[in-house]
């Protein structure tokens, strides 16, 4: 209806004549501000603001940005909720972090002699199971990366977890499917008058390296886990906490992946300790001297496989987006390199189909910044990865240390490196609240150190052992690099079984056959007779070949002296 003054609306006619029509009182201040924002219907606009509602439990979920509470369905109790925070996911990203790094980086490696001992695998077998994980990691890592970055990105991790403890599981199958390690008669490898080689056809007729492929197959499952682990789950944990904190959290991720191969090797070396086969330990009478022990390597991997198992649940139960990622978003300010590429990634609908990943290859390809990181983490991975594969192997062959103590060490040494040097440099990088270019400038400070004290490892060497025809000439020859000599050209030798024994003359021989020994005795251990023996036995006819140290076995209680030729 029209009135003198303008057009009267309906609904602010007074419902009795003799009352005055009063304005609604402005709203307050706060209320402008988000009427502003959020502009709302006809019907709304001069309609009082309603009575606030009771408290309840935040449940702020943007549709872009689908934050929740953290649980499965309609199952969100409030015990849970304690979880739903950057702190509670770190908890469980370190736990997975720790129990990848303690299979992959860990049991691995430490397991790699006593498999091929096991499975007659060669070094080169070996190397190629390790680097199946690498491969698998590879080929994967762009795809989970390119199709997880717009994912759920907990989910991806709960099928991180599945896979790593699938393919602990696979790795172990071996063990289940062989059959029971058949221990080989007492090692006597001394110079008979008559010797016939059957170590040839034994290993020929054997199908053991077929196992191979079932190790290359767990691996590549444990790649599969890792791809998701290392790519989405740093990127979810920079999302959700503000920049400065975001190296503190990663960094403290990253430490509990390395703390885990650490850990790995102590367990394993542990492991190894036990009988391969746990039902028969107590009926065999060799020690972890003996050159047929082969110690449990199998249980690592299945406590791995509940490790991995035991974080599906939990990570199934985050949202997609942590309860306010999207006011931590708003405060950050880009760093990312400038090009005429970038308006690309500002929109919205780039990289939702596969026909947008070349085109992200080629953008991050010409990214300087990024193809420098790239290097520097490949050269970083080049050094350590071999390194870490075989460092126990070469402690056990290099000082002749047992599988289990060379595991140990070789946990001993990571711990303080890696593990420390992972928290130290997070916990640097934000209490200084470092930029991205100021953190690169850090790196490359601290690689640098690291290089110029790794050089003078150049100059630390021990000199190499007196080992007879390798790096010292028998006694009346002249030449080396042959292990057999005038007096052992007659045993006819194997050198198929490395024996090394001691000799009088401060020389290591291969074996005692190639010593020259014909027998061996036992005699029962009594500690004044350990120079006495030495003694004697230097005293006795001096010829080339002759083994003055008896070797204790620490089981039995006895000394084993071996028999010379003269």
């Amino acid at each position: 209806m029209e009135a003198a003054g303008g057009i009267d609306n309906p609904a602010f006619v007074p419902s009795s004549p003799g009352l005055q029509r009063h304005l609604p009182e402005p709203p307050a201040e706060e209320e402008v501000s988000r009427s502003a924002s959020q502009p709302s219907s006809p019907e709304e606009q001069g309609a009082p603001p309603p009575p606030p509602a009771p408290k309840q439990r935040a449940q702020a979920q943007p549709p872009e940005l689908e934050e929740g509470l953290c649980g499965w369905g309609n199952f969100t109790q409030d015990c849970l909720q304690h979880w739903n925070n950057p702190k509670g996911f770190l908890l469980h990203y370190c736990l997975l972090a720790l129990a990848q790094g303690i299979v992959v980086n860990g049991l691995v490696n430490i397991s790699i002699s006593t498999i091929e001992k096991r499975y007659q695998l060669s070094s080169f077998m070996t190397g190629l199971v390790s680097s199946s994980y690498d491969i698998s990691f590879c080929l994967l890592s762009l795809f989970v990366s390119f199709y997880g970055e717009r994912g759920h990105k907990p989910r991806w991790l709960a099928f991180a977890s599945f896979m790593i403890g699938l393919g602990s599981l696979v790795f172990s199958l071996p063990h289940f499917t062989s059959g029971k390690y058949q221990l080989a008669s007492e090692f006597k490898d001394t110079c008979p008058e008559t010797r016939i080689n059957s170590t040839c056809q034994h290993y020929i007729t054997s199908s053991l390296s077929n196992y191979l492929y079932v190790f290359i197959l767990g691996q590549m499952l444990l790649g599969v886990g890792g791809t998701p682990l290392y790519t989405l789950g740093t990127a979810f944990i920079h999302d959700s906490v503000p920049t400065h904190l975001s190296s503190l959290y990663i960094g403290i991720g990253y430490a509990m992946s390395v703390l885990g191969p650490a850990i790995g090797y102590v367990l394993g070396g542990q492991l190894l300790t036990i009988y391969i086969d746990t039902n028969i330990e107590e009926d065999i009478d060799i020690t972890e001297d003996d050159p047929r022990w082969l110690g449990a390597w199998w249980i690592g991997f299945l406590i791995s496989c509940f490790l991995g198992w035991s974080m599906i649940i939990p990570f199934s139960c985050f949202p997609k987006h942590l309860p306010g990622t999207s006011l931590v978003r708003a405060g950050k300010v880009s760093q990312v390199h400038q090009d005429d590429n970038i308006t690309k990634f500002q929109d919205e609908e780039f990289g939702k189909s596969f026909k947008d990943l070349p085109a992200s290859l080629l953008i991050l390809l010409k990214n300087p910044a990024f193809m420098c990181l790239v290097l520097s983490t490949t050269t970083e991975a080049l050094i350590t990865t071999g390194f870490a594969t075989f460092l126990p192997k070469y402690i056990e062959n290099q000082f002749g240390k047992s599988s289990s103590y060379a595991a140990t060490l070789g946990g001993i040494v990571l711990i303080p490196g890696a593990a420390l040097g992972q928290i130290l440099g997070g916990v640097i990088v934000s209490r200084f609240k470092m930029s991205c270019k100021e953190a690169m400038k850090f790196a490359v400070l601290s690689s640098t150190a690291s290089f110029l004290l790794t050089m003078t490892l150049i100059f630390m060497k021990c000199p190499n052992e007196a080992f007879a025809g390798v790096f010292q000439p028998y006694k009346g020859a002249e030449s080396i690099g042959n292990i057999t000599a005038p007096c052992n050209l007659r045993c006819n030798c194997s050198r198929s079984f490395y024996y090394p024994v001691c000799g009088r003359d401060s020389l290591q021989y291969f074996s005692p056959c190639i010593a020259g020994c014909t027998s061996s005795n036992t005699i029962e251990h009594q500690k004044d007779m350990i120079f006495p023996l030495r003694t004697a036995l230097a005293a006795s006819k001096k010829v080339w070949c002759i083994i003055t140290v008896p070797v204790w076995d620490r089981k039995n209680d006895y000394y084993q002296l071996w028999k010379v030729m003269s």
